[in-house]
């Protein structure tokens, strides 16, 4: 068995993301003992900003036209497509940064679809979990109602295009505990944070019914 995990904070040490995936994580390790866990940390370890740009142009250019840099970035979309279909199980921390999808994990979804083609489901029935965090509140009768336009798009690949088994883990008001203006809303942050952990917990009972 092999579990994927993917994180994309840009601040590992405060990462409220990072929080939850790591009780989804140590709830499916505990399910499925000595299995193996392959790691990518976009944030700390980006990938190179102009891959997606070469794999892409590559695919169109005869393979003795090549330049080394495309070829090295193919080979690049291949290790990380490879990495999401050896996957048993699947858990991706990814927080809303400006409202949208970040241009780091962006990147990498982007290399994966070239290395896999626009329509694998790499995926398919393969539980996943999606970790996502937003600083502010986003939901029904929020102020900023409709701004998260990541989730929506995060669900879209996953479940539409790689086919996964999906469980969406959503926590808002990671703020709330330290910006002025946002006292009020702390307790209900807290409630956020203790559903979503739980929420994370139950995950690798989940996969293991699901195995």
């Amino acid at each position: 068995m092999k579990l994927f995990r993917l994180d994309a904070s840009i601040v590992p040490a405060a990462s409220a993301s990072a929080e939850i995936a790591d009780a989804a994580e140590a709830g499916w390790t505990a399910a499925h003992p000595g299995a193996a866990v392959t790691r990518r940390h976009l944030g700390t370890d980006a990938l190179p900003a102009d891959a997606w740009t070469l794999a892409t142009t590559a695919g169109f250019a005869p393979e003795e036209d090549r330049t080394p840099a495309q070829r090295d970035a193919l080979r690049l979309a291949a290790s990380l497509a490879d990495e999401l279909r050896d996957a048993d199980a699947a858990i991706l921390a990814v927080p809303l940064y400006n409202y949208g999808v970040s241009q780091h994990f962006k990147a990498w979804i982007d290399l994966v679809i070239a290395g896999a083609g626009p329509t694998n489901p790499l995926l398919e029935n393969t539980p996943t979990a999606l970790v996502t965090t937003l600083g502010g509140g986003y939901g029904p009768g929020a102020p900023r109602e409709g701004w998260d336009h990541s989730t929506p798009y995060l669900e879209r690949v996953l479940s539409d295009i790689w086919r996964a088994d999906l469980t969406v883990i959503k926590r808002e008001l990671t703020l709330a505990a330290t910006t002025p203006g946002m006292e009020s809303l702390r307790d209900m942050a807290q409630e956020q944070r203790s559903r979503a952990l739980d929420a994370a917990r139950a995950f690798g009972t989940r996969t293991l019914a699901a195995s």
